[in-house]
């Protein structure tokens, strides 16, 4: 009597495929958990960027800012606990100072580098909020008359606080196009 032949899998056909599904669940698992790893950094230092920004923001809201290089501090933020370091540094101008605002997570006792950095600047040269005469929508100083009809280059006029510094544009008449009423565009 012959026997037909059987219709399954044999134990080495079996062990091949699941060594195959292991070896897909395992990259599938290792992309998903870096992922999650990357997304838990970003997110950590979006905190610290904020957290250096809003120090920027004391240090230039403190009145009494007196010759201090160095301070630093803990701040509790998104129910963990970060600490800054905040840096003055003197710049060209005299009455101006650059400030420095480290940001890492965990109390101070923590090392290595800081999750976030921020730089800003602190001082009387700086204008108020809108006493610039730079038009930014267009990226260039508003002037009166920034192709004059005497043949003289343009000016460009920049002032803040108790001085004014005026540059010249390097450009020429010849660049500007007269109208008929004697104007310049």
């Amino acid at each position: 009597m012959s026997r037909p032949p059987s219709r399954g899998f044999t134990l080495v056909e079996v062990l091949v495929a699941l060594v195959v599904i292991a070896l897909g669940l395992t990259a599938l698992m290792v992309s998903v958990s870096g992922a999650a790893r990357t997304s838990g950094y970003l997110r950590d230092k979006t905190f610290a960027q904020w957290i250096a920004l809003n120090r920027i923001s004391e240090v230039r809201l403190t009145v009494n800012r007196t010759g201090d290089t160095h301070d630093a501090g803990e701040v509790d933020f998104a129910n963990r606990t970060w600490h800054y370091d905040t840096r003055y540094f003197d710049t060209s101008i005299p009455s101006m100072k650059r400030i420095v605002v480290r940001v890492w997570p965990g109390d101070a006792k923590t090392k290595g580098s800081p999750m976030a950095e921020s730089t800003g600047f602190l001082g009387a040269s700086l204008t108020a909020p809108g006493g610039s005469n730079i038009d930014w929508t267009a990226g260039t100083s508003i002037t009166a008359n920034p192709c004059p009809s005497t043949g003289t280059a343009g000016t460009l006029g920049a002032t803040s606080g108790s001085g004014s510094a005026t540059t010249t544009t390097g450009q020429s008449s010849s660049n500007c196009l007269q109208t008929g009423t004697g104007q310049t565009q």
